[in-house]
């Protein structure tokens, strides 16, 4: 390597390469729309460079030196190869490739969000793969998107980061829900809690999901100087409806998800008498996908499967 000239011009490599496909000066001339004695210069530096003639005269022309030969397929690769560094990347052919796809997600999501994805995703690349993974306290998601482990992040912020892309993909305003024969809902409607009531009621709440993250409901309550009465803490936030049919708890999140638990157990769901903001979920990813066809597919895809919770 320490023999190579500091500047390779790739047009020279060209030049060898025609030059030992073509076995004439003129030809190669004539093709590179160049006149023959820059062609001639050109042959002179490339015997300096590698030490041999690489062509000489024969009974009928020029030809290869034997070492000369040995640079053609060399040559040729080399070109090839740099064609293909800069050939624009074809669009993602969802139906005919098979790509890997990793995306995280809290399991607070509305129960059909990503049950949707995964269907879309088998009808629309059915050689894709899709891993789904979560979003706990100790998972460093900026750093796994900026290092390819993960593609995308689905969750809500109050003020997402700034040095990721990001995509919104649907709003969901906030209510509470209980067991429908617990004490207080046996005496009050949905319309009739009380602010006193709200903080005062026994409240399950999830564990802080991700570092320096506590929620929207925390973090709005906190601003305006009140405080619930949060009694469990849970990392398990799909095991908190079944905990409310056991017990007196409350659970305060978004209406779809409280929407499919109400279906399918004995629960009530209340107005909150507090004006909390809607829950705002995104989609968010690295610099290093943004231009990725296959990458753009996804994020369409996932958007098309927000607008189906949103028109339901």
């Amino acid at each position: 390597m320490s023999k190579l000239p500091a500047h390779l011009d790739l047009h020279l490599i060209r030049i060898l390469y025609l030059l030992l496909s073509e076995k004439n000066v003129s030809r190669v001339a004539m093709k590179l729309n160049q006149p023959q004695p820059s062609i001639s210069a050109s042959l002179r530096k490339l015997r300096e460079l590698t030490g041999d003639p690489l062509l000489v005269r024969g009974s009928r022309g020029m030809v290869p030196t034997q070492h000369g030969e040995s640079l053609l397929r060399p040559a040729k690769r080399i070109l090839d190869e740099t064609e293909r560094l800069f050939v624009h990347k074809i669009p993602f052919a969802a139906q005919e490739e098979a790509r890997t796809f990793h995306i995280a997600a809290p399991d607070y999501l509305d129960s059909q969000f990503i049950p949707n994805i995964v269907s879309r995703m088998r009808r629309e690349s059915p050689k894709s793969r899709i891993v789904v993974h979560g979003i706990g306290r100790d998972v460093d998601y900026a750093r796994m998107l900026s290092d390819g482990e993960l593609d995308l992040v689905v969750a809500n912020w109050d003020e997402p980061p700034v040095h990721l892309h990001l995509s919104k993909l649907f709003q969901d305003p906030i209510a509470c829900i209980m067991r429908a024969d617990c004490a207080y809902a046996l005496r009050t409607g949905p319309d009739e809690m009380t602010v006193e009531d709200y903080l005062s009621l026994p409240h399950v709440a999830p564990s802080q999901m991700l570092p320096g993250y506590y929620g929207v409901i925390e973090a709005f309550l906190e601003r305006h100087n009140m405080r619930r009465n949060v009694v469990v803490e849970s990392a398990y936030f799909g095991q908190m409806p079944y905990m409310l049919a056991q017990t007196d708890l409350v659970l305060t999140t978004g209406r779809q998800f409280l929407r499919f638990y109400e279906k399918s157990l004995p629960l009530k769901a209340y107005n909150i008498p507090i004006k909390f903001p809607p829950m705002r979920f995104y989609q968010l990813w690295h610099d290093r996908v943004h231009h990725a066809s296959e990458h753009k597919w996804l994020r369409e895809l996932i958007t098309a499967a927000a607008k189906d919770l949103v028109t339901r």
